[in-house]
């Protein structure tokens, strides 16, 4: 990359999971550094997940993010002090119901989040226990979602050890109801289910507005579905190694893996300009 475009990148936008820590959900001494290293270099960094917002926690400590950060995919944006909420882009309420009815039909789990709490109808469920290790967040059992305030959903995410159950629940989701919802597996047996406008993409607007940086001016990098809207929205996207052929032929470039130092080794190719690491182009 030549130094004319390198100074024209003014913010970094990253995905957590799959992105930025490893499997075992650990932020690793070469991500911390490259992010030291974009702050040194004048570029400001930010994180974008389908994680709640406390959920964010245990990464934007380590990194003292001080820029907004957007959670739930979009859903909702909030300060560095991961409670007051910038924007927020919550689900209907009947149209919340009728998404507990479809899921209930393709018999896929159900987690429930408000921009409060995590709900679960069972905490002995399918990746209840993998979600509040890697987010550090407990849930609160309900015995009904009837008992949460389905005014309040900012996201809603079918749960299944059945993927290609839960990618057929995915395209049903789509075609049932269209554009009034966005439906994207974050995971492959996650899928994550927010208001039409709470996407990583419309994240990526929104702290385009609020920072006044040019989407042009933004890099985002990223590993699953739900990340090319994000994509689509910056200057220059960049895949990790671990996502799929599809993902990467949104981006315009791929770097290795999250368990290879993925995250790092763009920031070092793409961004910083080094041309000693390991990335390589899509």
């Amino acid at each position: 990359m030549s130094e004319n475009n390198r100074n024209q990148i003014r913010l970094v936008v990253s995905d957590v999971d799959g992105t930025l820590v490893t499997k075992s959900k650990l932020l690793t001494p070469a991500a911390k550094d490259a992010v030291r290293r974009l702050r040194d270099a004048g570029i400001r960094f930010t994180i974008t997940s389908s994680r709640p917002a406390q959920g964010l926690k245990v990464v934007a400590e380590p990194l003292q993010i001080t820029e907004p950060m957007p959670a739930f995919n979009g859903g909702l944006l909030v300060a560095p002090d991961l409670k007051t909420v910038l924007r927020e882009r919550l689900l209907e309420k009947t149209l919340v119901e009728r998404l507990i009815e479809a899921l209930n039909a393709a018999r896929v789990g159900i987690w429930m989040y408000t921009d409060e709490h995590w709900y679960v109808l069972d905490a002995k469920g399918p990746y209840v226990e993998h979600e509040q290790h890697a987010v550090k967040v407990d849930p609160v059992v309900v015995r009904d979602f009837h008992e949460v305030a389905l005014h309040r959903v900012a996201k809603m995410v079918g749960v299944s050890e059945d993927f290609e159950g839960l990618k057929t629940c995915e395209e049903s989701i789509q075609e049932t109801f269209g554009k009034n919802v966005s439906a994207t597996r974050s995971q492959r047996y996650y899928l994550d289910i927010t208001h039409p406008n709470a996407n990583k993409g419309e994240g990526v607007q929104m702290l385009s507005e609020l920072m006044g940086i040019p989407t042009s001016q933004i890099v985002t990098i990223g590993d699953m579905e739900n990340d090319v809207f994000m994509f689509e929205k910056s200057g220059i996207s960049i895949a990790m190694g671990n996502a799929t052929d599809a993902v990467k032929a949104h981006a315009r470039y791929a770097t290795t893996s999250n368990e290879e130092e993925g995250f790092a080794n763009a920031m070092e190719k793409y961004v910083l300009g080094s041309a000693s690491t390991q990335g390589h182009s899509a």
